[in-house]
């Protein structure tokens, strides 16, 4: 009989690369399609505030938001502890969500997603990828003006 296999735990070593300038999306142009969403606890109750403030945010800066989705985290398997917690470390979302977030950026037309809740850059990278267009969080449009 031959032992299960093991998991080498040590940390890859990686050739430091150069630190690749991100060029921020920018809602340059007036009449912008982007797509809204959000990812919300359950305990949150006013998350519909808090979309309609930041679809206003982004129809004051030249965007037309021309779909709205919304994640919610309810209580489940896990408990409280983790209502707080993404679904997904890659994704932030359920991929199931990012899949209805796909279609409707594909049936609408949009240009990019805005994501309400702050995204890392791996997340970013990630959702651009699966989405096919830009994933920004809202902070950073916030943050380029």
């Amino acid at each position: 009989m031959h032992q299960p296999r093991r998991r080498d735990r040590r940390m890859a070593r990686r050739v430091p690369s150069e630190p690749v300038q991100r060029q921020a999306f920018r809602l340059t142009a007036a009449g912008t399609d982007v797509v809204l969403a959000g990812y919300f606890s359950a305990k949150q109750k006013d998350f519909e505030v808090l979309m309609a403030s930041a679809a206003a945010e982004l129809a004051a800066r030249g965007a037309r938001v021309v779909v709205q989705i919304v994640q919610r985290r309810g209580v489940s398997d896990g408990g409280v502890q983790k209502m707080s917690l993404p679904y997904s470390s890659r994704t932030l979302m359920s991929y199931g969500k990012v899949r209805e977030i796909a279609q409707a950026c594909d049936q609408a037309n949009a240009d990019a997603v805005i994501f309400v809740a702050t995204l890392t850059e791996r997340q970013q990278r990630t959702l651009t990828d699966m989405l096919g267009r830009p994933a920004v969080s809202l902070t950073d449009i916030l943050a380029a003006d």
